[in-house]
């Protein structure tokens, strides 16, 4: 079928604007995880003594790799061989190196704004189930202002990805939007967690329609938006709102609509997982990444579902070169 959005050959870069984040992923129990008192698979905003105390209290020692949902995405995107760019704030420490030198690793340029207050950081428990539930402490990454998000970054990109997580700061998702549409680039949102959904619901609404040509959900979050349990019926909901429409449902695979058609995705693999962090992020990563190529939305679908699996298969965000090597057999 023909793409509802068209790739422009003098811009081929996909950026990202996030949270530069640093994910320390604790393997524990479901005792331990209802000992924080919050529901599993969620995200909860807390300071950095919130995480600390946490990580007292466990026996395990967390496995520490670059984080935040839109740069897993980026970073993904930059391993697959797409011309790719991260935008946002770090602190200017150890962890904000890391960071950084990530990004570089990656092949993917790094836009960082310094700051003095220490780099944020997610504390992601996983518990025996592969659900992992986030507490994240934004740091350096909440004082990225609307002023530093300006149309000029975004001038030779074909695709700005935004993450759910910026609707907590209304005034610099606007200015995101605003300059990426300025700059005449398509914007893809992913929207991150339900527990934000159902937060900023009412600045969701106002966006998606007006904004957004690539709409990406899991179950949870399209049921929060939507208010449809049924599958078929989120779906549709979903795609009378942006241009692209994808519904992910875990191991079962996920669901893409636009121009009035339907594609099921199978997830690969038989469905086991070691951890689930960073599914949906990589699972964007190889859905745009086919997308800036020109594939068919089946094809980018496949893709994104590759790089869902091959992150599952591993703790943290992170696929390993084995991995990719897979992946890209693929295309």
């Amino acid at each position: 079928m023909k793409l509802p959005i068209t790739m422009d050959s003098s811009r081929n870069k996909i950026a990202a604007v996030g949270s530069a984040l640093v994910d320390l992923c604790l393997l524990e129990d479901d005792d331990f995880l209802a000992q924080t008192g919050t529901r599993k698979g969620g995200m909860t905003l807390v300071d950095n003594q919130f995480i600390q105390q946490i990580l007292k209290k466990s026996k395990q020692q967390p496995v520490i790799v670059p984080g935040g949902s839109a740069c897993n995405t980026i970073l993904g995107a930059g391993k697959l061989g797409a011309p790719s760019r991260f935008i946002g704030k770090r602190g200017n420490d150890e962890l904000g190196k890391l960071f950084e030198d990530g990004l570089r690793n990656h092949n993917v340029e790094p836009v960082l704004m310094q700051s003095q207050t220490p780099t944020g950081h997610v504390l992601s428990v996983i518990t025996p189930d592969a659900q992992r539930s986030m507490f994240s402490y934004l740091g350096a990454a909440a004082e990225t202002t609307p002023e530093e998000i300006t149309p000029d970054l975004f001038s030779d990109c074909a695709i700005v990805h935004l993450e759910g997580y910026l609707l907590f700061n209304e005034k610099l998702m606007m200015a995101a939007l605003e300059a990426a549409k300025t700059a005449g680039a398509y914007i893809s949102l992913d929207l991150a967690s339900f527990t934000v959904v159902e937060t900023a619901h009412q600045l969701l609404e106002k966006i998606t329609e007006e904004y957004v040509d690539i709409l990406i959900a899991n179950e949870d979050e399209a049921r929060a938006f939507t208010g449809h349990s049924d599958e078929e019926k989120a779906l549709l909901s979903l795609s009378k709102k942006s241009p692209i429409a994808v519904l992910k449902v875990g191991k079962r695979g996920s669901h893409i609509a636009s121009n009035g058609e339907t594609f099921t995705i199978k997830a690969m693999g038989d469905g086991t997982a070691i951890d689930t962090t960073g599914a949906g992020d990589l699972w964007a990563a190889g859905f745009l990444f086919g997308l800036l190529k020109g594939f068919p939305l089946k094809k980018c679908g496949e893709l994104g579902s590759a790089c869902g699996y091959e992150v599952c298969q591993v703790i943290g965000a992170s696929i390993p070169d084995s991995g990719y090597q897979r992946i890209r057999s693929l295309f």
